[in-house]
């Protein structure tokens, strides 16, 4: 099997999609099917002046020793269609978390709707989709490479959020053209040195465009988080002064994410080329651009794949700031870095594949906000991570 499953699933969606024809059971009862998928990984970094982490919702991270905890996934997805109009999707899922251990949680719980196959509204708790590939990020058999590019998706803690979206597909130019609009609450925790930041209750809403037409995918996507909660430094913000405290605190502001995807997959070659922007209404996350490319050819069973990645941050002027002081404080938010990424993917047997990586990481010595527990004497911003894993799905 040499197609990736996401472009297997896309396809079947696709095809429901435009032939109004989803999936019932027999004499009008409800269909229910149950799915899963998995990832056994196993990595190691170069370097234990720092941690790498897959993505900001990670505790700890790689070190000099092997370690499963960066990649390794279960999940499990039951879906309950109860009429043509009407599906339920449950999916939970194991992996690494803020916490630092394996406790499953709810992914996806919502109840779909859709009067006609141009539009489809879904409520309840529901995949981030900031950017492209983004819902899909635990499913590794639905990639080709490891891990999606760190420098990229790392920064988003993000995988769900409990709300509602709306999305209307028409045919357009040949293609398929599809708008979802999405808004909700975040229920999610970052980790941050011991303590954890609290997202939950922050405000989330976004809308993105897609067109699909032959090899072609493309998405303009937009959308904006308003924290509900304050960084977990309430010692530190007391230390300041009011006007210098306020311009540091993240309650009631925002942080924008606008990010553009293309995608080609025909034949033998694919291409993935994503890009973004990070705006931050406060003087904490800095802002940010990120961006990646992949290439990959399919061979029979193998597909070698080769990537590169960047992501640069620029820290906030402050109107109120105090030299020495609120500067080390910002730097924990600063990224400057490119990844060269290259592997091989081998598909040797039906629903399951090998993954070898490396990653080889270089970026200045300030360059911190990826990575957990810095030691700042010997951290040089540079590093390898060398991965395999085992991915399937049934």
């Amino acid at each position: 099997m040499t197609v990736t499953f996401r472009r297997d699933f896309q396809a079947l969606c696709l095809f429901c999609l435009i032939l109004g024809q989803p999936i019932q059971g027999h004499a009008g009862k409800p269909a229910f099917s149950l799915h899963g998928f998995g990832t056994l990984g196993l990595a190691r970094s170069t370097d234990d002046s720092a941690e790498f982490v897959r993505d900001l919702s990670q505790r700890n991270g790689l070190t000099e020793a092997w370690s499963f905890e960066t990649d390794s996934v279960l999940g499990l997805q039951a879906n309950l269609h109860f009429n043509p109009e009407f599906e339920g999707v449950v999916q939970a899922a194991s992996h690494y978390n803020p916490h630092g251990d394996f406790k499953p949680e709810l992914t996806w719980a919502f109840l779909s709707y859709a009067p006609s196959p141009a539009v489809t509204l879904r409520a309840g708790r529901l995949g981030n989709e900031f950017y492209m590939l983004a819902d899909s990020r635990l499913v590794g058999y639905s990639y080709v490479t490891v891990r999606p590019p760190v420098d990229y998706f790392g920064t988003l803690p993000f995988d769900y959020f409990d709300g509602l979206d709306l999305a209307i597909t028409r045919p357009l130019a040949g293609g398929l053209f599809k708008a979802k609009a999405y808004a909700g609450l975040s229920r999610e925790q970052s980790p941050w040195a011991e303590l954890q930041f609290n997202m939950s209750g922050s405000l989330l809403a976004g809308a993105y465009l897609d067109f699909i037409k032959g090899p072609w995918q493309f998405r303009l996507g937009h959308a904006n988080l308003q924290f509900d909660r304050d960084l977990p430094v309430e010692d530190f913000y007391d230390a300041l002064p009011p006007n210098t405290a306020d311009e540091l605190r993240v309650a009631d502001k925002s942080t924008s994410f606008t990010a553009f995807g293309a995608v080609y997959d025909s034949g033998p070659l694919q291409t993935q080329f994503m890009l973004s922007r990070t705006l931050s209404h406060h003087g904490v996350f800095q802002d940010a651009w990120a961006g990646y490319l992949i290439l990959s050819y399919r061979m029979h069973a193998l597909t070698p794949f080769v990537g590169l990645s960047a992501a640069k941050s620029s820290p906030k002027d402050l109107d109120h700031p105090i030299p020495g002081y609120t500067d080390v404080f910002q730097a924990e938010f600063y990224n400057d870095q490119r990844t060269l990424f290259l592997g091989t993917r081998w598909d040797f047997m039906e629903n399951f594949c090998i993954k070898a990586q490396m990653d080889i990481v270089r970026g200045k010595p300030e360059s911190r906000f990826l990575y957990r527990w810095e030691n700042l004497e010997d951290w040089d911003g540079s590093m390898t991570v060398l991965s395999v894993t085992l991915d399937f799905i049934f």
